[in-house]
């Protein structure tokens, strides 16, 4: 008899391999830093991670930006400084002459040098393509300065600073549907505390008993004060449109050019009898020179200013001007010092470091935003199977870095 086989062994599958020593952990399941390595680890990694994001946020490029907005706000100290001077203590109210000036020294620096240029930025050619572009946009910067200072003969101080702040929300938006520029919740929280700032310095003067003016006739005051404000912000989104797609000098140039001629005439219909009742002497000369020198320094400046960071930013950066005239006037004029001033000094830097902390960007690709700025001129087909990123075009000097996400090999 055959005896029986014996029964076959199946083959069981072999057992998988043991993990290696090292394995690498996915972002997902990647542990936060200090989870397990007790209070101590995660105190320091706490410590070094917020030593990163203020460095990450107080660079170089932001600081520069900051400066070179005080810079502009103490230009304007000095204009208002000597303005005091001229209409206070030598009864010398001649506004529309002073902006005359400014003018003509415009003019005399960069109208010229569009008029030796050859080609397409020769001073005619630039004329006949936008003669009267230019000659609106002088309008309205000459209107501009007029209003503000007009408004002083009738409401107060006050009422001035606190409707001049206008000019923040018209900027931005004209730069929102005109520049197509996109802001970030970090750059409306920067505003609001810039104008907190604002806010307390007015309730400092207010404590104080600064003077205030004479306010007779408050109501038309503070219309002309918005007016103004409108009118500056419109010439500030112009000046920033000319300045990054065309050039500092064309701009500079035919304000000085129309600037001039509409101040020259306003200046023969509305100041004339004002400007022969003024005592010249040496020290009104003086004064002249260095309003007309802060005003020059201040209009040639500011598009340098504009094109690293933008209109909204530099008119933030404004704000400290009041504050500049105010300390100043602690040595010069005797006022009174109130700890709330430091206190709004402070505040608007701090709002300015928190807007200047991240970039703006155009939500647009750059294609469609040239055709938009330029319909006169040729289409340019956009792919439509493949999907096109938006250009990311950054218009303040805090120029954001993505961190790579690190991966940790257990």
């Amino acid at each position: 008899m055959i005896p029986p086989e014996p029964p076959q062994q199946q083959l069981q599958p072999p057992p998988p391999p043991a993990p290696p020593n090292h394995v690498v952990t996915t972002i997902e399941n990647l542990p936060a830093e200090g989870s397990g390595g007790g209070g101590g680890s995660l105190s320091a990694s706490s410590r070094a991670g917020v030593r990163q994001r203020i460095r990450k946020v107080l660079n170089r490029e932001m600081l520069i930006s900051v400066a070179l907005g005080q810079v502009l706000s103490l230009l304007i100290c000095g204009i208002g400084l000597t303005s005091k001077y001229l209409s206070e203590d030598f009864h010398a109210n001649t506004p529309v002459f002073q902006s005359f000036l400014n003018y003509i020294l415009l003019f005399l620096v960069y109208t010229t040098t569009l008029a030796v240029r050859q080609g397409e930025e020769n001073l005619l050619a630039i004329l006949r393509r936008r003669w009267w572009k230019y000659m609106i946009l002088g309008l309205i910067d000459l209107e501009a300065n007029y209003l503000v200072v007009k408004a002083y003969q009738y409401t107060t101080l006050t009422s001035i600073q606190l409707l001049d702040c206008f000019v923040i929300p018209v900027v931005i938006l004209l730069s929102w549907f005109f520049l197509l520029i996109r802001y970030k919740a970090v750059h409306f929280v920067g505003i609001v505390v810039c104008i907190l700032g604002m806010g307390c310095m007015v309730g400092a003067d207010v404590l104080v008993g600064r003077h205030q003016g004479a306010g007779e006739n408050k109501l038309v005051g503070d219309l002309l004060v918005l007016g103004g404000a409108t009118l500056y912000g419109i010439s500030n989104v112009w000046e920033e449109y000319i300045i990054r797609t065309l050039s500092r000098v064309e701009f500079l140039g035919m304000i000085g050019l129309f600037g001039a001629f509409f101040s020259g005439i306003q200046l023969a219909i509305m100041e004339h009898k004002e400007l022969l009742k003024v005592p010249w002497d040496w020290q009104i000369g003086l004064l002249y020179v260095g309003f007309s020198a802060c005003m020059f320094g201040l209009y040639s400046f500011m598009p340098v200013v504009i094109k690293k960071t933008s209109a909204t930013s530099v008119n933030l950066s404004l704000l400290t001007a009041d504050l500049y005239s105010l300390f100043c006037g602690l040595f010069l004029f005797h006022y009174k010092f109130s700890g709330l001033y430091l206190l709004s000094f402070f505040t608007i830097l701090i709002g300015l470091v928190l807007y200047s902390s991240t970039s703006t960007y155009i939500a647009q690709d750059p294609r469609v935003y040239k055709q938009f700025r330029n319909p006169s001129g040729p289409v340019v087909d956009l792919p439509t199977t493949a999907q096109v990123e938006p250009s990311v075009t950054y218009t303040s000097l805090g120029q954001e870095t993505e961190e790579e996400p690190h991966v940790r090999v257990a």
